[in-house]
């Protein structure tokens, strides 16, 4: 394994499942990279959704991969699909979305990655 002590100031390992808060009244949404190109964020929910008639309509793409627990996410076309650990999607530019259930029981772990 390479030895990275010289980097030590410049490099920093992150878990993706760290750090997260116990009790969590909103998700809890860290955003772990920005540049002009593209947004990545960590979100977590434990039984959080959308609030009711509330759709996301974004101007970027946005491809989440699922990390862990469970979710459910509908579109404005009446399609609806379901996450599960290891589960990637992407989410057009435009194309109305919401999430509707996240597992109340466990973290639901995502990673979105928001670009033009």
């Amino acid at each position: 394994m390479k030895d990275f002590t010289a980097l030590d100031d410049k490099l920093k390992i992150f878990n993706i499942s760290g750090g997260i808060p116990e009790e969590k009244e909103y998700e809890f949404l860290e955003e772990i990279l920005c540049s002009k190109a593209v947004r990545i964020e960590r979100i977590v929910s434990r039984g959080h959704s959308s609030p009711p008639g509330f759709w996301y309509d974004q101007t970027e793409n946005e491809w989440v991969l699922l990390f862990s627990g469970r979710a459910r996410i509908a579109f404005e076309t009446d399609d609806e699909v379901e996450l599960q650990p290891g589960d990637h999607l992407l989410i057009p530019a435009g194309l109305k979305h919401r999430v509707v259930w996240t597992d109340p029981d466990i973290d639901t772990i995502w990673l979105a990655v928001f670009f033009s």
